[in-house]
């Protein structure tokens, strides 16, 4: 008897605990779908660019969406990827060519927790010229001082462009090195983070930073960049402050106003579905015949 006991207690723990998993990568698909939707509607990537992130229970993989623009992806386009960025799972759908820009990152990066690639158009005088971003309002500090460069032809010649090889990805990969973001000549932004939430940050405010100084180039004059402390300093505002899930909410009503996906409360995880062996519920009595 105690033995069955203890078969039951074995079971019922099992299956809570396969119940926590599901439970935990539909939040985290959901969350990546609303990742990808907010910068869309932020004007950071348009029908072109990805965000991905590192799956929450195996670190050697991460989820990707399938090919297609990233104000479209919704919870269930997202593929398994190894980080070899060979799916799991032979998909019946198309995939980005470019998912070999995550699995390298990833693979280089343990702490990296999600990807953001884009080409948003704010960028793109730097990329063109070669002009080193600054921070130059406290928000861009995100950024950090200088990231560096990455040309594809150094390495690899005359491309398409596209990072579709593994070896090219290896390649952005070093150039990312211990930064959070690498501005690739000519093509867009490669952004890392510790979360998708902080990925999203990172991306939107980076480009607000990147249209304020192209802005202020085309003024004239030195710009007022911050310092280096100042930049530390600044750069913490997202983890000490409620700025992150202020932003987050923002731009969730805002996607949400668009038509996308409903907003929801920023802090409020899935509650996991207990199992039980017990009915929820009594089971109702049949009514007493009347006597006649």
């Amino acid at each position: 008897m105690r033995d069955s006991n203890h078969r039951r207690v074995a079971n019922v723990g099992a299956i809570q605990g396969e119940t926590s998993v599901a439970n935990s990568l539909i939040e985290a698909r959901r969350e990546l779908s609303l990742a990808n939707r907010i910068v869309a509607n932020e004007g950071v990537i348009d029908a072109f660019g990805h965000v991905s992130m590192r799956h929450p229970d195996n670190p050697r993989r991460y989820l990707l969406s399938r090919s297609r623009a990233p104000e479209l992806v919704a919870p269930e386009d997202f593929i398994e990827y190894g980080l070899d960025s060979q799916p799991v799972r032979e998909p019946s759908v198309t995939q980005y060519s470019e998912r070999v820009i995550h699995g390298e990152i990833y693979k280089a990066r343990p702490e990296v927790m999600s990807v953001c690639h884009h080409h948003c158009a704010a960028f793109m005088p730097l990329l063109a010229t070669g002009t080193d971003y600054v921070p130059v309002f406290h928000l861009g500090a995100i950024g950090g001082i200088k990231p560096p460069f990455w040309d594809q032809h150094d390495e690899f010649g005359d491309t398409n462009m596209l990072v579709c090889k593994l070896e090219e990805g290896a390649s952005l990969a070093r150039a990312l090195g211990p930064h959070w973001m690498v501005l690739m000549k000519r093509h867009g932004v490669t952004v890392a983070c510790t979360s998708v939430r902080d990925c999203v940050f990172r991306s939107v405010y980076s480009a607000r930073n990147a249209e304020y100084q192209v802005q202020a180039l085309a003024i004239g004059g030195a710009i007022a960049s911050l310092s280096p402390g100042e930049t530390q300093l600044a750069s913490q505002i997202v983890a000490t402050t409620t700025g992150l899930t202020r932003s987050w909410e923002y731009w969730s009503m805002r996607v949400a106003k668009a038509g996308g996906a409903a907003a929801k409360p920023a802090n409020k995880p899935a509650k996991p579905v207990r199992a039980t062996s017990k009915p929820t519920s009594k089971p109702k009595r049949a009514p007493k015949a009347r006597r006649r």
